[in-house]
C-alpha cells in the first residue's frame, strides 16, 4: 500500500511521527474535501498521515496503519454520509478512540461533513441501516459491532467542526 506523508515531516519530536491522522470514507471525501484538508495542513507545516489507497473491503486493518494512529498527536476524522457503511472506517475508528481513550495528550477531532451529528450519536436514519447491515455481516462477531458503535457515539459526541449544506466548500 500506498501512504502520503507531508515531504516536510521531521523526527524532532521523540514522541510522534505525524502531527495529524487523517480518517475518512475515500469515495465520499477522497478527492474534494479531505484532499483540501491535508493540502492546508501540510501548508502549515504539519506532518499528516493520509491513506492514498482505496482500501479493499472484507481486509484488516494494515499494520501500517495501526502504526500511524498510535504515532500521531492527533487524529481529524471526516464523518461523511457513508462513513459509518463502511466496516473498515469503523475498525479504524475504533482503534482511533482505543488510542484517544488510552493517551492524555492526543486529541480527536471531528468534521462532521454533510453529515447530522445527532444521527451519528443516536444511530438513525442511514446509519442505523449501515449498522443492520453490519449485525447481519458480523453476526458471529458482535462485539466487534459493538466496540463500532461505542466509538462512532463517544467520537460524535467531541466538540467538532459540522460543515452543512449551508457551506459551499
Amino acid at each position: 500500500m500506498a501512504y502520503l506523508k507531508s515531504a516536510s515531516c521531521s523526527s524532532s519530536s521523540v514522541s510522534w511521527k505525524y502531527d495529524a491522522f487523517l480518517s475518512f470514507r475515500g469515495e465520499d471525501t477522497r478527492y474534494n474535501f479531505v484532499d483540501h484538508l491535508y493540502a492546508a495542513l501540510v501548508q502549515r507545516g504539519l506532518c499528516v498521515f493520509k491513506d492514498d489507497e482505496e482500501l479493499k473491503k472484507g481486509k484488516e486493518i494494515a499494520p501500517e496503519l495501526l502504526k500511524a494512529i498510535e504515532e500521531s498527536r492527533f487524529a481529524v476524522v471526516v464523518f461523511s454520509k457513508n462513513y459509518a457503511n463502511s466496516s473498515w472506517c469503523l475498525a479504524e475508528l475504533a482503534k482511533i478512540m482505543q488510542w484517544h481513550n488510552g493517551m492524555v495528550k492526543p486529541k480527536v477531532i471531528p468534521v462532521f461533513y454533510h453529515v447530522d451529528p445527532s444521527d451519528l450519536r443516536a444511530q438513525k436514519n442511514d446509519v442505523a441501516v449501515f449498522f443492520q447491515q453490519h449485525e447481519e455481516k458480523f453476526v458471529d462477531e458482535m462485539d466487534k459491532v459493538k466496540e463500532w458503535r461505542d466509538a462512532l457515539t463517544a467520537t460524535a459526541n467531541l466538540c467538532g467542526l459540522h460543515i452543512s449544506d449551508c457551506f459551499k466548500v
